[in-house]
């Protein structure tokens, strides 16, 4: 067939399919150019799913007469400028987008009309582009100062076969907002404003700049929930910066929808991120619960690449270890300096369950037992030590030495020292052997005994396992693991990282390794499915989670065979030894399985069941 030049027409609507996809990918567009113009509050009004009208007003500097021509021709764009040389360096993209596509694309596919007053200048001119016809400038009305208007009709009325790929209203609208609640995440410091068919379904005031205004922002959208339990990030490596917050472990979602991605200001869906996030919470979370987090990640424009995408949904990292690596120790770090904090959440569903009764409590045995002061005795002559906790208690609860202000001078007498005053608080009972119930200064603290000690074993097992070095066992006939040749050359690239979790491999030819020395804790395992799962996870994450899981996961499960066990009576001593240990334990706030250990009850809110407030 001979080769043919293709019309002009032609190449934008084959353009607008690539760049506008939906009537969000027109929205994000039009946002992101009046984000780039310098926009402080921009509003979006949107009816029919965006089908039958959009609208994006902005206050940036907008446009001269001159330049609205240029802004709906293929290829014109301001976001690029060249150097000395009079080059343009495609590799460090300062701005939200340079595509120079946009604006020509939705004309070509919709009816486009550009308001605009520049700003320092009087007058206001549009232009209307219809199907990609474009009209003259004309002289115009405008609202603000200065700024930009731009207006879309009809979206995909030139290309009807588009249309019928469309999803209902309803759908269109919600990807509309949602992709405005990711450009507002983004960019705290500017308001956003978004009119659903008439109706305000989305007020945004600008926030401060910083991590306050910040986290006011990803509050009014992802939640208070989230702004409560949310951790800050804040690390540095080789020039790239990590910030945002990520929830508590026991703040978590069934799916990933709620994981967001920031690379210099550009909302991005990345495969690095989820990996990075099921690397770091590995330890606290089951594999079908996912954490919820914003990041953001700030580099020189020229060590990442966001060309790779038509809609420009993704970037490329020159580095993707060292992201991927800085993620996962920023998560890591500020989770351990969490401690044993748990969420609010499973303290707000406590309080949820509890019903105020008019008719006074049932009295049975228990009830009866704490009448006569039978329970402390019948629980000291029933229980047995647990290794290692009363000695913890004892050592916990001496009050420190009193502080002497100066030489010759009497010290002060020390203020009388009183468990309560410790985070967990002190125990003052067990109930239905499961359950220790402490007091804190200024509430209740219930600790699931059997879930805290398991966590507190595992993370013992963790270090020693650190400290000593995975145990190997040698295969008394090594196996050999046929792969796919891309497959075995990536594990046989990670040798060194295997060998240190005891996972001895080599290259044996082309599609194959040899697997001499496995893991001991692992005892009789399936050397080739180990293997393959590895080969999976160093092509999607871009590292072997699947034999960390798998040894976290025997380290887990023997925690939990050695962990105190609901039903087991403890002695006061013993349950305070345990708020101890969670006390001084990172992560004991939840279970290894991303359950909280704990939940605390403010006494206010206990006070307001009793309608004492």
């Amino acid at each position: 067939m001979p080769i043919r030049r293709l019309p002009p027409e032609l190449i934008n609507r084959i353009a607008a399919g690539e760049v506008v996809e939906r009537p969000a990918s027109a929205v994000k567009e039009l946002v992101e150019n009046a984000l780039d113009a310098g926009a402080s509050e921009v509003q979006v009004q949107a009816d029919g799913g965006g089908l039958t009208r959009i609208l994006v007003a902005d206050d940036g500097g907008g446009l001269t007469a001159a330049e609205l021509p240029l802004a709906v021709e293929r290829h014109a764009t301001s976001k690029l400028a060249p150097d000395a040389d009079g080059d343009y360096d495609l590799l460090r993209i300062a701005t939200l987008g340079f595509r120079g596509e946009a604006l020509p694309s939705i004309g070509s596919v919709a009816r486009l009309s550009i308001t605009s007053r520049s700003k320092g200048l009087a007058d206001a001119h549009a232009i209307f582009v219809e199907g990609g016809a474009v009209g003259q400038v004309t002289p115009a009305g405008f609202p603000g100062p200065h700024g930009a208007r731009v207006e879309v009709r009809d979206l995909f009325y030139a290309t009807p076969a588009r249309l019928k790929f469309m999803k209902s209203e309803r759908s269109e609208s919600q990807a509309i907002a949602e992709e405005l609640k990711r450009q507002a995440m983004a960019h705290e410091a500017v308001g956003f404003a978004l009119d659903l068919d008439g109706r305000r379904t989305l007020r945004l005031p600008a926030e401060s700049a910083g991590d306050e205004g910040r986290l006011a922002r990803l509050g009014a959208i992802m939640g208070r929930e989230f702004s409560d339990n949310a951790l800050l990030i804040d690390h540095e490596r080789e020039g790239v910066r990590l910030t945002g917050y990520a929830g508590l472990p026991t703040y978590n979602r069934g799916n990933a929808a709620h994981q967001y991605l920031f690379v210099n200001g550009r909302p991005v869906r990345d495969r690095l991120l989820q990996g990075a996030l099921r690397g770091a919470y590995a330890d606290f979370l089951a594999r079908d619960r996912h954490p919820v987090c914003a990041l953001y990640v700030e580099l020189d424009p020229g060590l990442v690449d966001v060309n790779v995408h038509p809609a420009k949904a993704e970037v490329r990292f020159r580095d993707p270890g060292l992201v991927r690596g800085l993620i996962v120790s920023g998560l890591r770090h500020s989770l351990a300096a969490a401690g044993h904090r748990a969420s609010t959440t499973a303290s707000m569903a406590a309080l949820g369950g509890f019903r105020p009764q008019g008719a006074p409590p049932p009295s049975g045995a228990g009830f009866s037992a704490w009448r006569q002061g039978g329970w402390a005795p019948a629980m000291a002559a029933a229980v047995q030590s647990i290794p290692g906790l009363s000695e913890v208690s004892a050592r916990a609860e001496v009050p420190p030495e009193p502080w002497t202000p100066g030489v010759g001078e009497p010290a002060a007498p020390a203020p009388a020292f009183d468990p309560v005053d410790f985070p967990l608080g002190a125990a003052r009972a067990q109930v239905h052997e499961t359950y220790i119930v402490a007091q804190t200064r200024d509430g209740v603290v219930i600790v699931d005994q059997h879930a805290a000690h398991e966590r507190l074993v595992y993370e013992r097992m963790k270090t020693e396992m650190a400290d000593g070095g995975v145990a190997r066992q040698a295969l008394l006939l090594p196996e050999v693991v046929e792969l796919d040749p891309a497959e075995a050359e990536r594990v046989a690239a990670r040798a060194d990282e295997l060998a240190a979790l005891g996972l001895v491999i080599e290259p044996f030819g082309p599609g194959a390794v040899l697997v001499r020395e496995v893991p001991a804790l692992l005892g009789e395992t399936d050397a080739a499915g180990l293997i393959r799962d590895i080969a999976d996870d160093i092509a999607e994450n871009g590292q072997a989670l699947a034999l960390k899981e798998r040894l976290e996961e025997v380290c887990s499960t023997m925690a939990c065979h050695g962990s105190v066990r609901a039903g087991r009576r403890l002695t006061a001593p013993e349950m305070n030894a345990l708020l101890r240990q969670m006390e001084a334990t990172p992560h004991s706030g939840q279970c290894n399985h991303g359950r909280p250990t704990y939940v605390e009850l403010k006494l206010a809110d206990i006070e307001r069941l009793f309608g004492r407030r």
